[in-house]
């Protein structure tokens, strides 16, 4: 396939450049490449479906200015190519918490074309992503989501590792009054100790050794949004007491600088960590604690929402399948091993395996033979110590409802994979029709929910 073959489906690319010379010859390459190339001026409307904003110089135009804040507001994210004269340049300070990577204008079209097609993606992703499942535990986390999101009131989202701790926050973002202003995500632990400060609260030019510019925090970058702390727990403690004076005083000062400035965003904090624990052995403020745990959200791991394992599955492989291809999908076998397994990497996990699986299986059936060597082990092995095979209770287990869970999950999916075909679901379940349908109607399900129709 060719690159203008591949690229029909770019959709509409915004090209925001001061030098006339660029501009022409950036429309002339985006629309050799099957895109419908749009030059940016003061007339352009920041809330048309643009599919992705090539950004190169703005120069003091205020007009181009004024659009870039306006289409960097938008609820959603549009993803940001950022040209520069190097392939390894980063993008300016103000994209931080938006999609956006470097383009070198040297770049040959192959690259320039993959660059596009991956935000063409994410643009799509974003538009689908969601909580995904029906268990109980996910309901509850819906719930308190919704009843959260209309105040400003601090969030604590807990969870394991991949759980989607930081898609409850902007959950709770895209629901709330602020969801038109941006959603600005930190890592607290992929951030040095010594840069953290900084990066939260900005610094003015000449502040310490390389700080050749002022640049805003994160505080200022959120404005009137969201503010995401991910993995507070690793934040240090001298970090945690200026970080406690910003929540209390709603005020702060860029590193190097003597203007006090306000704090007007709200803040949504994260953490795999237990803080209780951390605070008994002096490594958090209780004090902290208790200011960013008014309302706290638990995200369950993978392993005790199983129910849940066949809608991601089906949404992760329409978000990450190869574009063009059908889609895979899983027989009982496969379906069943996956279920036992304990995901320690929990939903992230579950996401590399189906992008590992699209790569290698672009279109149809991926039997148990198929998966990696761990996910086959789980089933041989009886599951044990995972959500479908769990420890006894010292209290007891009510087996008969256990086992009915179990047979009811895998009847659904049997009937799924055979698009409501009775005949064929018994096939796959090793029964007599008259046997499933029996089953069918011990457990109500209803044979055209089943089927997808």
């Amino acid at each position: 396939m060719s690159d203008n073959e591949s690229e029909n489906t770019v959709g509409r690319i915004l090209v925001v450049e001061q030098d006339a010379e660029r501009r022409e010859s950036l429309l002339t390459r985006l629309e050799y490449l099957g895109c419908e190339a749009v030059a940016a001026d003061r007339t352009t409307a920041s809330g048309d479906d643009w599919s992705a904003v090539l950004l190169g110089e703005a120069g003091d135009d205020t007009g181009l200015l004024a659009l870039i804040r306006s289409l960097l507001a938008a609820r959603r994210k549009i993803p940001f190519l950022v040209l520069n004269d190097g392939a390894d340049g980063e993008p300016p300070a103000e994209l931080t918490g938006h999609p956006a990577w470097p383009l070198a204008a040297s770049m040959r079209r192959s690259e320039l074309n993959r660059l596009l097609q991956r935000a063409r993606r994410y643009g799509d992703g974003e538009r689908r992503q969601r909580l995904t499942g029906s268990s109980a535990d996910i309901q509850a986390v819906r719930h308190a989501i919704e009843q959260v999101a209309d105040f400003d009131t601090s969030v604590l989202v807990t969870g394991e590792s991949g759980t989607g701790k930081e898609l409850v926050a902007r959950t709770v973002h895209d629901l709330s009054p602020r969801r038109d202003e941006p959603f600005v995500p930190v890592n607290c632990g992929a951030i040095p100790p010594e840069l953290l400060e900084s990066e939260l609260f900005g610094h003015e030019k000449g502040a310490f050794t390389g700080a050749v510019k002022s640049r805003p925090g994160r505080f200022e970058l959120a404005g009137a949004g969201t503010l995401f702390l991910d993995e507070i727990g690793d934040m240090s403690l001298a970090m945690q007491v200026k970080l406690l004076r910003v929540l209390q005083e709603r005020r702060f000062e860029r590193v190097g600088g003597a203007d006090s400035l306000q704090c007007r965003c709200r803040i949504i904090c994260a953490t795999h960590q237990d803080l209780r624990t951390a605070i008994a052995a002096g490594e958090f403020r209780e004090d902290l604690y208790y200011r960013i745990n008014v309302f706290p959200i638990e995200m369950p791991p993978l392993r005790k929402r199983a129910d849940d394992l066949p809608s991601l599955l089906d949404e992760l492989m329409v978000a990450r399948s190869p574009e063009g291809a059908d889609g895979f999908r899983l027989t009982t076998e496969a379906m069943e091993a996956l279920s036992v397994y304990a995901w320690p990497g929990n939903v992230r996990e579950l996401g590399n395996l189906v992008e590992r699986l699209a790569i290698l299986h672009p279109s149809g059936v991926i039997g148990l033979k198929d998966l990696p060597e761990k996910y086959r082990q789980a089933r041989t092995s009886g599951g044990a110590g995972t959500a479908t095979s769990p420890d006894l209770p010292a209290d007891g287990l009510d087996l008969r409802s256990y086992l009915a869970d179990i047979e009811i999950r895998l009847i659904s999916r049997a009937m799924r994979e055979a698009g409501g075909t009775v005949a064929e679901a018994a096939r796959r379940l090793n029964m007599q029709r008259t046997t499933l349908v029996e089953k069918l109607r011990k457990h109500g399900l209803n044979t055209d929910a089943l089927s997808g129709n």
